[in-house]
């Protein structure tokens, strides 16, 4: 038979154990406390409309101080005078440059050959030619005519003093019994008849002689028209000889060394480097703000330089509009065309101004309300908000420096006008 072990079991004495008491009574205190702090933050949460984690959010702080409203974009500089030459007349041409090349203004940068302008002229010329002698022998005969017809004047007016000389001598005759009253009426008919004489004479020269000055004009102006036409095809001949019309550089080369184009055709861009300005996109929602002459900030090769907005595009292009500025004062020489440069224009700017950091809660309210968190609780409240800059908004009412509010997520709450804030 085998033995148990109660024969080996032996009562042991068990004591009250202190610290054990101490440490279970610290316990319950703890968790009272812990209560009482949870209590307020329980029934906070009870009295949310929903719950949103924080990691789905951001924040703002509404700070008051000075208030910036700039846009800043990046823009490339160009030429604010970029011409580009076109050929006057179709024909061979043979460029005289190469791109990059820099040119002064009058310098010859391509030659079209045209043997038809060229030929052209050569006949008309001629036709002038041919109208010049025409004119200058019309001026000979009219001098011509005129002396014939002065001339016959005076003529006319020498037989008329001759026939009054002879009638009064055959009236004093007649008056002594020398001659008879026949002789005297022949000197009277004489004399009215060289009086005629004169008197057709004098008119026949000044009808003639103004319609020698009508033909001499006539000739003249047509001279003058052909001088005209070839003048035009001189231009047309020298327009040939392609030239800049500015100092600048050589851009770009539109056709083939040698190759024959039709007028008008492209064929070199001229870019003046000593006019520039820089081309920048704007939001349409910040172009209404922009005005020419506005101050601006341009920036690249780690240099700064100051510049004034000189043009606006009336047009918008996707949802962007186009400005230039223009930099105030002598352009860079070290800039190239379509080069990257970053530009600032500042729009307002203003001292001690209630802001808060610009998040898509402007959006989502049309900047009506805003979510203002105290104690893990977003609360909506009514808000009005001013203008904007690309990082901050103006706060106008609603809100008071120190505060917290949602910049960010507060989509997510829909219509909730109390939303607990998770951990």
């Amino acid at each position: 038979m085998i033995r148990d072990t109660a024969a080996q079991d032996r009562l042991v004495e068990v004591r009250p154990n202190r610290h054990r008491k101490l440490l279970i009574a610290g316990g319950g205190l703890a968790v009272l406390v812990a209560l009482g702090f949870s209590i307020p933050k329980i029934t906070t949460m009870f009295s949310a409309d929903t719950s949103v984690s924080a990691s789905r959010l951001s924040f703002g702080t509404v700070t008051r101080g000075a208030f910036v409203r700039d846009i800043a974009a990046e823009g490339k500089v160009v030429a604010a005078v970029s011409p580009t030459l076109y050929a006057p007349y179709g024909g061979a041409v043979v460029m005289q440059v190469h791109a990059g090349d820099v040119v002064k203004k009058g310098q010859v940068l391509a030659i079209v050959t045209s043997p038809e302008l060229t030929n052209k002229l050569a006949q008309e010329q001629s036709a002038a030619d041919a109208m010049e002698v025409e004119y200058l022998r019309a001026k000979v005969d009219a001098t011509k005519k005129r002396a014939e017809l002065q001339k016959a004047f005076d003529n006319a007016v020498v037989d008329q003093t001759a026939a009054e000389r002879d009638l009064k001598r055959y009236q004093g005759a007649f008056d002594k019994g020398a001659v008879s009253n026949f002789d005297v009426d022949k000197a009277k008919s004489t004399l009215d008849k060289a009086a005629i004489t004169q008197k057709h004479a004098q008119s026949d020269m000044t009808i003639d002689n103004s319609s020698l000055t009508f033909e001499i004009q006539s000739k003249k102006l047509a001279h003058d028209r052909q001088e005209l036409l070839v003048k035009d095809l001189q231009r047309q001949v020298e327009d040939l000889n392609v030239k800049s019309p500015v100092d600048g550089q050589v851009g770009q080369l539109f056709i083939a060394e040698r190759a024959t184009v039709a007028k008008d055709a492209q064929l070199v861009s001229v870019i003046d480097l000593t006019a520039l300005e820089v081309e920048m996109k704007v939001p349409e929602s910040f172009a209404r703000d922009l005005a020419i002459g506005m101050p601006g900030e341009i920036t690249g090769n780690g240099k700064e330089w100051k510049g004034k907005v000189s043009a606006i595009s009336p047009e918008v292009v996707n949802g962007e509009v186009a400005a230039r500025l223009r930099f105030d004062g002598q352009s860079p020489q070290q800039l190239r065309q379509s080069q990257r440069l970053s530009v600032r224009i500042l729009l307002d700017s203003r001292a001690n101004v209630l802001t808060v950091q610009r998040g898509s809660f402007v959006d989502e309210s049309a900047g009506r309300y805003a979510y203002v968190v105290n104690d893990g609780m977003a609360d909506r409240r009514d808000i009005r908000v001013g203008a904007s800059s690309i990082d901050k908004v103006e706060i106008l009412d609603g809100l008071k420096e120190g505060d917290k509010i949602v910049i960010s997520g507060a989509d997510t709450f829909g219509d909730a006008k109390h939303v607990a804030i998770a951990r």
